[in-house]
């Protein structure tokens, strides 16, 4: 059982904290925080064990669980990659203020935030961010460490690459295919297909570059 069980979190600061009210409310130990450095301001009195890629990190988790609390994709896909090159302990969190559908599937080291919604047969890939308040249509499909941002939404049947970030307000209309390592600026309107790596924002969203 995993509430027999530590989870450790790696990073320690802005995302952080709103993955470990979402983990405290769910019943769940901390054991404590690997990170650069240590944080001094410690709001949740954790103990420090420094980097995760020290050489006695595996005797440190045993065991136990591990998570991811790191905002930027990049840095994520990364530390996940390592967790699972060592073969550690993944779960995902899903608030217990979010409403997912039975028949939708979510990876591990993803987070699902508070108030979010995801409906039937949404496909959640791993170390994926679904923020506060998001509503995944059904459907859907989200790449590995992609950000859907909160109060964003996403139409049935869209498909978003991997590494997207999807901003703060931002709607997709149904059926659109957003591909990887792009970005969607908040507060935009989706309406059309976006190749790899752009960046579009505005109603009716546009290329920016």
């Amino acid at each position: 059982m995993i509430q027999q069980k530590k989870l450790f979190i790696i990073g320690y600061s802005g995302h952080a904290y709103v993955v470990l009210d979402s983990i405290l409310d769910l019943g769940l130990t901390v054991g404590g925080y690997f990170a650069k450095d240590y944080n001094v301001e410690d709001p949740y009195n954790l103990e420090f064990f420094g980097s995760e890629r020290a050489d006695d990190v595996g005797l440190i988790l045993a065991d136990h669980f591990v998570f991811p609390c790191i905002g930027d994709n990049n840095i994520r896909e990364k530390v996940v990659n390592f967790l699972n090159t060592k073969g550690f302990n993944q779960l995902a969190v899903v608030d217990k203020m979010a409403l997912v559908s039975p028949k939708a599937t979510i990876g591990v080291s993803t987070f699902v935030g508070k108030n979010t919604v995801i409906n039937s047969l949404a496909k959640i890939g791993e170390g994926v961010i679904i923020n506060t308040g998001a509503i995944i249509e059904h459907e859907c499909i989200i790449g590995d460490f992609s950000h859907v941002a909160p109060n964003a939404t996403l139409a049935g049947n869209v498909t978003l690459g991997s590494k997207v970030f999807f901003g703060v307000g931002a709607v997709a209309k149904q059926g659109i295919t957003i591909g990887e390592n792009s970005i969607i600026g908040a507060g935009s309107v989706v309406i059309s297909d976006i190749p790899a790596n752009e960046v579009w924002a505005g109603n009716p969203a546009k290329r920016i570059r």
